[in-house]
């Protein structure tokens, strides 16, 4: 026998946070069950939002340990490859300004 049941039941936080939510979008004439269907509703849109984040939270540490497990020499020869960049965009401005002087 499991020691742990699979169905995953809904902490005190969010059935409290779902019946306000729920009670502040009450329209005139709405009855109780009516109300605790929306609660309910929202409840299982709060833990489908809180599963959705842990399991980006899981994916990015996942990639987070891959990148750090990468050999560092492997590291270092990826910066050593990186050349300089040399600019050519800085002559137009002295050609204006020379230009300009001459005008």
């Amino acid at each position: 026998m499991a020691k742990y049941s699979k169905k995953h039941l809904p902490s005190e936080k969010i059935k409290d946070e779902a019946m306000k939510t729920a009670r502040g979008t009450k329209k005139p004439g709405q009855t109780k069950e009516q109300t605790k269907l929306i609660s309910q509703g929202i409840q299982k849109g709060i833990e489908l939002y809180k599963k959705k984040q842990s399991e980006k939270a899981r994916e990015l540490d996942k990639k987070l340990n891959k990148a750090s497990a990468l050999p560092s020499s492997l590291k270092t020869s990826t910066a050593q490859v990186v050349e300089p960049v040399v600019v050519k965009g800085f002559i137009l401005p002295w050609v204006l300004l020379v230009l300009s002087w001459f005008g």
